[in-house]
């Protein structure tokens, strides 16, 4: 391995000599190809050695005989011995992208401590938004980044949380790189404060938070309290923190009128989502489906059980009339003023079996006893379908 990657290096040094002499006007085509050779050959071996924890050492801490670190580059790199060689950091600024675009979270944090220039360029926020979408997207929306907005304006006048902010980033990282790569070295230009800062505002910053289960942020649970039976294929609103020694998360849940706020543990991704109404959860929704209702269609049903309780989305379909035989050819109901609302996982002849809305006028409806139903979205997407038909009970509740 080591002799491949010297002699890498070397045809790549031997491409740039040639790239950097005086071509004759002929030869700017032959040129150009060497220039291309030569990227994509560094693309593809340099991301390679990247991607390896011995070889990113190695390319640092090389013997002088054989350093890659020019005196040119005394500006982009810190404490790495200089000499004559080539870097690295000589590649195209194009190149290096590209490999920076393909590690994962954790080898970006590597580069993180490796010189100040290559912490510039990982840290930035083009880097991360592929990451955060591609980890937390499913769970992050709306509400979730104002509420990290909110924690950054918090905290950025608070004094000593700077400092907070880089023992996290240091436990975050020593986690994952050798102990030597987080020992401070005896340079003053290369401080412990200069090798962990980051952005307060910055989305790593925000990754990181809530890689570490330090950052609370607003989702929904399916199924909440454990799939407690007076909660099934619902969808709950809560506050949600990521465990990373178990990849799940945990919620805590808002009280219920007099009952005190609930808290689980354990949750699976699988039970999450982000809210997909960005809107609070004691917020009546105005329905703009209703006249888009047909049998058959999938919803999402407010519902809580008194005016104290915050909503949950519930998960149902629309029926046909009781005058309605269900023939496709014959059936009129979407033509009533009247939707049917059925939740087929209870019993037929349970009182949560089936509800009537009106299509015209929908507004909150229920009482004390039944509780109260309020808006209605229609399901369009096959994705959440699939999701509520993979929660489905294994028995029909009796309830």
């Amino acid at each position: 391995m080591l002799l491949y990657f010297i002699t890498c290096i070397s045809f790549f040094l031997f491409l740039k000599s040639l790239l950097l002499r005086p071509l004759p006007s002929w030869a700017t085509e032959m040129r150009l190809l060497l220039l291309l050779f030569s990227q994509e050959l560094s693309v593809r071996t340099i991301s390679k050695l990247f991607r390896n924890r011995f070889w990113l050492g190695f390319v640092c801490q090389i013997p002088a005989g054989m350093s890659l670190v020019r005196k040119s580059l005394t500006s982009r790199v810190e404490n790495v011995e200089e000499s004559h060689g080539m870097s690295v950091l000589d590649l195209p600024e194009l190149a290096l992208d590209c490999i920076l675009e393909r590690l994962p979270p954790s080898s970006l944090c590597q580069m993180v401590a490796v010189c100040r220039y290559l912490r510039e360029r990982c840290v930035s926020d083009h880097l991360w938004e592929r990451h955060m979408k591609q980890k937390w997207g499913s769970v992050i929306g709306p509400a979730a980044y104002r509420e990290w907005k909110w924690h950054v304006a918090s905290k950025s006048n608070v004094g000593g949380l700077k400092h907070g902010r880089q023992r996290g980033l240091m436990r975050f990282l020593s986690l994952r790189l050798p102990l030597q790569w987080m020992r401070p070295k005896a340079d003053e230009n290369n401080s412990l404060k200069q090798r962990t800062s980051l952005p307060v505002d910055s989305i790593m910053n925000w990754y990181l938070a809530i890689e570490s289960g330090n950052f609370c942020f607003p989702a929904q649970v399916y199924n909440r309290e454990n799939g407690h039976v007076g909660f099934m294929l619902s969808c709950y609103d809560a506050t949600i923190s990521y465990d990373p020694r178990t990849d799940t998360f945990q919620a805590r849940y808002p009280p219920h009128g007099r009952r005190a706020d609930a808290k689980e543990c354990g949750i699976p991704w699988e039970r999450l989502r982000a809210p997909p109404i960005d809107a609070s959860p004691h917020d009546l929704h105005v329905s703009d489906c209703l006249n888009d209702l047909y049998p058959g269609d999938h919803i999402e049903i407010q519902w809580r059980r008194n005016k104290e309780f915050p909503y949950g989305w519930w998960y149902g379909v629309v029926g046909h009339l009781e005058s309605c035989n269900g023939s496709e050819n014959y059936c009129r109901c979407h033509k009533s003023d009247t939707v049917v609302l059925e939740f087929n996982h209870y019993t037929p002849g349970s009182r949560w079996r089936q509800t009537t809305v009106s299509r015209k006028d929908h507004r909150e409806e229920g009482n004390e006893a039944d509780g109260f139903y309020g808006g209605i979205r229609k399901i369009k997407s096959e994705a959440e379908i699939a999701i509520w038909k993979r929660l489905w009970p294994s028995e029909v509740l009796d309830s």
